[in-house]
């Protein structure tokens, strides 16, 4: 795993692209996804966040950066990285950080991120609000990212990334916040970086093709949607 000072070194003011496909998803392979993050990696990015143990080796045995990992359980309430079990799974799979859902739905956040600091890992919190970003840092997570922003009821519900929590909890805290969610062109991420950023994640704008085609299929002439 890489020494803490020198992973947010390395991603510092940099892109991180997040290389996932679900297994309902024509790209859900773990080589495929380790090609993606060769990609990405030639491209420019500084680090690489993925899904499941199976990707994570694949990507760590390819890719030399910073690798971000996480472990999906379904797709409601706490389903991202919901245990320790699957946090130390993660990381014996070659993640340098472990991504977990940091909401307040998480019952056990303090102790999971005990159990990850004792083996060395790094702990990236997933937050929807200003709150749960405070309460993350106090229990000692590594980074915030604003990843679950939207993805909560009690979350702003908008279709543009959620700046202003970046900016607010950028301003407020000392552990690098990460803007994560909707980021899916240049200026975008120009003004993400522009609101205190330290780093920035994107995923479907870059890796997920059924999504950038479907965004280009919403553009076509009505007559072309079957309404003319």
């Amino acid at each position: 795993m890489i020494e803490k000072v020198s992973l947010f070194s390395r991603i510092e003011g940099g892109l991180v692209v997040s290389c996932q496909a679900l297994e309902d998803e024509p790209l859900h392979s773990a080589d495929i996804m380790a090609r993606m993050a060769e990609a990405a990696m030639i491209g420019g990015a500084v680090g690489i966040r993925c899904n499941g143990v199976e990707d994570t080796k694949a990507i760590r045995a390819k890719v030399d950066l910073p690798v971000i990992g996480l472990w999906k359980v379904g797709r409601e309430g706490v389903y991202i990285t919901p245990t320790a079990d699957h946090a130390l799974s993660i990381i014996d799979a070659g993640a340098d950080m472990v991504a977990l859902d940091a909401t307040k739905m998480r019952a056990n956040l303090e102790s999971d991120v005990l159990a990850i600091h004792k083996v060395g890992g790094l702990v990236m919190a997933d937050i929807s609000t200003y709150n749960e970003g405070l309460m993350a840092a106090d229990v000692g997570v590594d980074c915030i990212s604003t990843t679950l922003s939207g993805y909560t009821e009690w979350s702003p519900q908008q279709e543009v990334p959620d700046f202003d929590l970046v900016n607010r909890l950028s301003s407020r805290l000392s552990i690098p916040v990460i803007a994560e969610g909707r980021i899916n062109t240049p200026e975008l991420l120009e003004e993400a970086f522009a609101m205190g950023a330290f780093a920035v994640v994107v995923g479907s704008a870059i890796t997920r093709p059924q999504w950038i085609t479907s965004n280009f299929i919403r553009r076509l002439p009505v007559k072309r949607n079957g309404a003319g």
